[in-house]
C-alpha cells in the first residue's frame, strides 16, 4: 500500500511527493532508482519542514508510534486501515491530533467503489424503497496472504484487512447506529487468524447487514444483495452494472402454480414484466484522488476529514465485537 500511495500522490493535483521512508534499505534504493527521494531515516523525515502531510502504511500494530511521532512533529497524518488494534490506542492517537491541532485520519479508499456507490445510490433515492437488509461479499480462492496479514502479533486476518472496507461500505449505506454484533470465523488455511469470516449486523433502524469475506472460495457469490421494500438490487461482480427487479404490482388476479422439482407451488412462481420491472443502473462515476483533495481542503480548513474520528471508533468497534462474539459464540451488543 506505500506503492499505491507513492504512485497516487505522483499523479495528484493536491500534493506534491516530498520523499518516502522504509526501514528496509533495499526499498529506499528502489525509491531511489525511480526517482524518488529515500528519506535515511525516520527522524530525517519527520524534521522536514516542507512536509505537510505523513501517509502510514506499514504492518496494523505499529500504526500508532508512528503516528503520534509524525503529529508531535506538526505533521498531518494519514494512517493505513484499519488504524489501529484496539480503541484505546486509537483514543490515543486522537488526543495527540486534537492537542497538536492536526488532521488524524484513515484511509477508507473503498469509499470510491462504483459496486458500494450503486447500492448507496438505490438505498439514499429510496428506489426500491426502505432497505430491509443488504448482503456484502468478497470471495477469493487463494487463502490469507503469506506476509503479516497471517500473524495475530501485526494485526493480521480478514477482519482487518477486508473486513474494515465492508464494515464501513454497509455502515455509509445503512446508517451508523449499530445495535448489536455475531460473527463467525474460518480458519481454513491459517490458525493464527482468520483467513475468512460471516457478520451479521443489526441496525437500530431494524435494516440488517450481513457481511461475509472468504479466501477459499471457488465459485464466488453475489457481490451486493439488498432487498427493499419496492424491490431487490443485486451485482454480481465488481466490474457489473447492479441489477434491480422492482415490484409495481404485489397482487394479481391468479397466479398459476408451476412445477418445480418434484412438487407444485405458487408461493415461489416467477414474476413477469406485468408485475416487475427489470433493468440495470449504470456504474457511478468515481475518483479515489478525491480522497486526498478532501485531505488538502481539511488542512487548508475549508473541508471536514472524509472520514471522520467517530466513524473510525464505531468500524473498530465492531471488528472488536466480531472477534468477541466469535470467540465466545455469543451476539455483542453494543
Amino acid at each position: 500500500m506505500g506503492g499505491w500511495h507513492t504512485q497516487h500522490l505522483l499523479k495528484s493535483d493536491v500534493f506534491e511527493l516530498a520523499g518516502i521512508y522504509d526501514i528496509k534499505e533495499e526499498r529506499r534504493a528502489l525509491a531511489e532508482k525511480n526517482g524518488i527521494h529515500a528519506y535515511p531515516t525516520r527522524e530525517a523525515l519527520l524534521a522536514d519542514p516542507r512536509i505537510e502531510l505523513v501517509t502510514v502504511a506499514t504492518p496494523n500494530d505499529s500504526h500508532e508510534e508512528i503516528a503520534v511521532a509524525a503529529l508531535r512533529a506538526g505533521k498531518n497524518v494519514i494512517s493505513e486501515k484499519p488504524v489501529t488494534l484496539s480503541l484505546d490506542s486509537l483514543e490515543r492517537m486522537i488526543a495527540v491530533a486534537k492537542s497538536c491541532g492536526r488532521i488524524f485520519t484513515v484511509h477508507q479508499n473503498r469509499r470510491f467503489d462504483v459496486d458500494y456507490l450503486a447500492m448507496k445510490q438505490l438505498h439514499d433515492s429510496g428506489e426500491i424503497g426502505e432497505i430491509i437488509d443488504l448482503e456484502s461479499r468478497i470471495h477469493g480462492s487463494r487463502g490469507i496472504p503469506s506476509d503479516w496479514r497471517g500473524e495475530k502479533i501485526h494485526g493480521g486476518g480478514m477482519l482487518y484487512d477486508w473486513g474494515i472496507h465492508l464494515i464501513d461500505q454497509a455502515l455509509m449505506v445503512l446508517g451508523w447506529d449499530v445495535e448489536s454484533v455475531n460473527c463467525r470465523v474460518d480458519h481454513i488455511t491459517n490458525a493464527e487468524v482468520d483467513d475468512g469470516f460471516q457478520l451479521d449486523l443489526r441496525l437500530r433502524s431494524g435494516a440488517r447487514a450481513y457481511i461475509e469475506v472468504g479466501t477459499y472460495n471457488f465459485i464466488a457469490m453475489p457481490r451486493f444483495y439488498m432487498r427493499g421494500m419496492k424491490g431487490t438490487a443485486m451485482i454480481t461482480d465488481w466490474r457489473e452494472e447492479a441489477r434491480v427487479v422492482k415490484c409495481k404490482h404485489w397482487h394479481e388476479s391468479e397466479v398459476l402454480p408451476v412445477e418445480t422439482a418434484a412438487g407444485l407451488t405458487k408461493t415461489m412462481a416467477p414474476r413477469d414484466e406485468i408485475t416487475v420491472d427489470t433493468y440495470t443502473i449504470p456504474r457511478p462515476t468515481s475518483d479515489v484522488h478525491d480522497y486526498y483533495r478532501n485531505i488538502a481542503a481539511a488542512i487548508d480548513g475549508r473541508a471536514t476529514q472524509l472520514v471522520t474520528h467517530d466513524q473510525m471508533r464505531t468500524d473498530l468497534r465492531v471488528i472488536l465485537a466480531a472477534l468477541e462474539s466469535a470467540e465466545t459464540g455469543k451476539t455483542v451488543r453494543f
